[in-house]
């Protein structure tokens, strides 16, 4: 007798072992850990200044501008994404490759962002401003394949 015959002459056995088989499977996706999943999010540095009463056009051309250009060409960066604000605030997120280190990419824009003082008007020292690195965050997820 056959593999497939016997399951054939046997429907009932069949579909009480499919159930059973697909019963285990929801289970054990369900007991998945979370941890085998990777980092999908990079790692990423924001940089924030305040430029008490400017507007978004006078904060990206005296603020943002500079900063950006001291900041482009970091090692592992991806992208950059300036934000203003009416309010006079400016919030540059940097973003770098996953296997950047996010505290050594802080350290590296940190000291561009020290070379791009001197060319920041008077007002955004004195407010100052702030850097921190960060990773953003995403929600759980799992993976089905097709």
């Amino acid at each position: 007798m056959n593999f497939p015959r016997f399951f054939i002459n046997r429907p009932i056995f069949a579909i009480v072992l499919s159930v059973l088989m697909l019963i285990a499977g929801a289970i054990s996706y369900f007991q998945l850990p979370l941890s085998e999943y990777p980092q999908v999010t990079p790692p990423t540095v924001q940089v924030t200044a305040s430029y008490p009463g400017a507007n978004p056009q006078v904060i990206a051309d005296t603020v943002a501008s500079p900063l950006e250009q001291a900041i482009n060409g970091v090692e592992g960066m991806m992208y950059m994404q300036s934000q203003m604000s009416t309010d006079g605030k400016m919030v540059l997120t940097v973003s770098f490759e996953q296997h950047i280190n996010a505290d050594i990419a802080q350290i590296q824009v940190q000291n561009r962002v020290s070379r791009a003082l001197p060319r920041l008007p008077p007002e955004v020292l004195s407010s100052g401003r702030n850097l921190r690195s960060a990773r953003p965050r995403c929600g759980t997820f799992r993976h089905l394949p097709d």
